[in-house]
């Protein structure tokens, strides 16, 4: 994991790490290779939760990943995305793997609809560092 994530996650509990193994299930779940810095996010503190600025924030850890997505019912209400923590609240925080970038969307959970699915950020990196702006507004 980078120092800027270590220092932008000062606040932030962590749970253990994910291994390998349960990164790479999640990966052929969804038939897809995680971004770079997510993966070492994954790697190095598994999930956690706690603020970044104002923000709450939930990230699961790899092998909560595909029972969450399926849980929500994700890809039959939001196909395309894979979804990988929340706000706490209604709001849940996903890839958008529709494109080949990976930008990340907020989608509410109820009512979850591709419609309402607002772009946050163009890496996991930038997502950390949008939420711990203290003017962020992600909704």
């Amino acid at each position: 994991m980078g120092d800027s994530q270590d220092a932008l996650l000062s606040e932030f509990v962590s749970t253990n790490p994910s291994s390998e193994e349960d990164v790479l299930a999640a990966e052929k779940a969804f038939g897809v290779t995680l971004p770079q810095d997510y993966r070492s996010f994954l790697l190095g503190r598994g999930g956690g939760e706690g603020f970044l600025g104002e923000q709450y924030l939930i990230l699961w850890n790899a092998d909560q990943i595909v029972p969450y997505n399926a849980d929500y019912e994700a890809e039959t209400y939001a196909p395309g995305l894979l979804i990988f923590g929340s706000s706490g609240g209604g709001e849940g925080f996903a890839f958008d793997l529709r494109k080949q970038c990976n930008d990340i969307v907020a989608v509410p959970f109820i009512g979850m609809s591709l419609k309402d699915a607002k772009s946050i950020a163009p890496s996991f990196t930038d997502f950390l560092e949008k939420l711990s702006q203290p003017d962020a507004e992600l909704f």
